[in-house]
């Protein structure tokens, strides 16, 4: 018989970070689930869902003042704008509204926050690889770092943690930034068309290195870090473990395809997927698909994103290491079993 000791509220819950941390969670004992997220869900034993938008904070308050058995914000959300100045206000309201809420109702005793690579200015061109979590900031803005200084200035009854995963690879749909899905759909339209799987990204992207983080391995990595003392007020790099080259994953990818490969031929993914709406529809009536909308089902400004890195983009992880997280995941194989698992859900062919 479950007896939780915790209450983990997860901000964001049907995004690829948001849906594992729920998967992960209902998976231990000692734990019961919120979810949090603008579109709610339907409750399950050990989860309940929570609909609201976190932009009105009056609203995230009224939603959150029957939750007072909180302890624990995995906060996951995200709200995309244009520009970089344009991400810091919504994004810090956000939290700000959430841990507002909590703290005036519920025993909090820590804040999980999710970055990424943005800290060190990667999203910006070449930084310093591989990236430590004491490395000197940048010019701002960036929300990202605001959130922590935000956590770091507000605790004081509870702790915080922060964990910064590379591109984060799981199962999720209607997202600004799944990798997994760009690359299955982006390989099942080569297949339909009897194309091969050429790389689109700029020059010089096809060699750099690499890395990924399964979403799996972040939600363990997540609870860890929530769990264990010695982890209050730090800041941890979650990878895989292991590095890779597009040049090397290509054709491995092209293979789980039936697809060969051909030279790199440089394209912007969301000009040039932009008329292929008709397809995808024709694929999802004669394949029997599920019926997932266009826009849905893939991010093609974040594939050109990432295939446009061409610099490396890589982060020691030993520090979450010497505290005493040490599981990896071998990246090939974390992407065989994500196409796999597409096709399970009829999401492609």
């Amino acid at each position: 018989m479950r007896s939780p000791q915790h209450t983990a509220l997860v901000v964001g819950a049907h995004g690829v970070i948001g849906r594992s941390l729920v998967e992960h969670l209902r998976e231990l004992d000692d734990w019961d689930v919120i979810g949090l997220s603008r579109r709610g869900g339907r409750d399950e034993p050990g989860l309940r869902h929570v609909s609201v938008d976190l932009l009105d904070p009056e609203a995230t308050r009224a939603a959150l003042r029957r939750h007072s058995e909180v302890t624990h914000i995995f906060y996951a959300a995200y709200q995309q704008r244009p520009g970089w100045a344009e991400l810091v206000a919504p994004n810090l309201a956000m939290l700000t509204n959430v841990v507002d809420a909590v703290e005036d109702v519920a025993p909090l005793r820590h804040v999980s926050l999710m970055q990424g690579y943005k800290v060190y200015g990667a999203h910006l061109g070449p930084f310093r690889t591989p990236a430590k979590e004491d490395d000197p900031g940048h010019m701002p803005p960036e929300f990202n770092v605001d959130q922590q200084r935000f956590l770091e200035q507000r605790c004081g009854t509870w702790t915080w943690s922060a964990l910064r995963p590379s591109v984060v690879c799981g199962y999720a749909l209607g997202t600004p930034m799944n990798l997994v899905t760009v690359l299955a759909v982006y390989a099942s339209m080569s297949a339909e068309l009897g194309l091969p799987l050429r790389f689109p990204g700029k020059h010089g992207a096809y060699d750099t290195l690499l890395e990924l983080t399964d979403a799996t391995l972040l939600a363990r990595a997540a609870v860890w870090a929530a769990t264990t003392p010695r982890c209050a007020g730090q800041a941890f790099n979650i990878t895989n473990g292991d590095l890779f080259r597009w040049r090397h994953l290509w054709p491995v990818i092209a293979d789980h395809f039936g697809l060969k490969v051909a030279d790199p031929l440089p394209m912007s993914l969301a000009d040039t997927m932009a008329d292929k709406e008709p397809l995808w529809n024709d694929m999802v009536a004669r394949h029997g698909l599920a019926d997932i909308s266009y826009g849905d089902v893939s991010s093609w400004a974040f594939g050109d994103a990432v295939f446009g890195w061409d610099y490396d983009v890589i982060a020691d992880g030993s520090k979450a290491r010497r505290f005493g997280f040490t599981e990896f995941v071998d990246t090939e194989a974390m992407l065989v079993r994500a196409f796999d698992d597409l096709r399970a859900r009829r999401v492609i062919p």
